[in-house]
């Protein structure tokens, strides 16, 4: 298994058009049904920092993420807003989980 998770801020006036991207990229998650993918996007009390968390059972199964049309067009729009603070990226390592994350 492998944890991704991102933290970046965009400028205020980007937030919105940012969770309208975020919101596609699950639409195209939830209609491929990869089940080796537990991908999640939540906001921060200031209303423009973001944090990802991605579970991938395994590395395949990122790839399938990184390749949707909706992601790389999630990641340049990104990139091109103009971030206040650049993402950040950390690999994690599961403790424990409430549910079985891959059967």
């Amino acid at each position: 298994m492998k944890i991704v998770r991102v933290t970046y801020t965009t400028k205020a006036e980007y937030a919105d058009q940012n969770q309208a991207n975020i919101k596609t990229v699950m639409a195209e998650l939830r209609s491929i049904n990869n089940p080796g993918i537990n991908y999640n996007s939540c906001l921060g009390p200031d209303g423009k920092t973001f944090t990802h968390t991605a579970f991938f059972n395994n590395d395949e199964d990122e790839k399938v993420l990184l390749g949707l049309p909706s992601f790389k067009a999630f990641q340049e729009l990104l990139r091109a807003s103009g971030l206040e603070a650049a993402p950040k990226q950390e690999l994690l390592t599961l403790v424990g989980s409430s549910k079985d994350m891959f059967n």
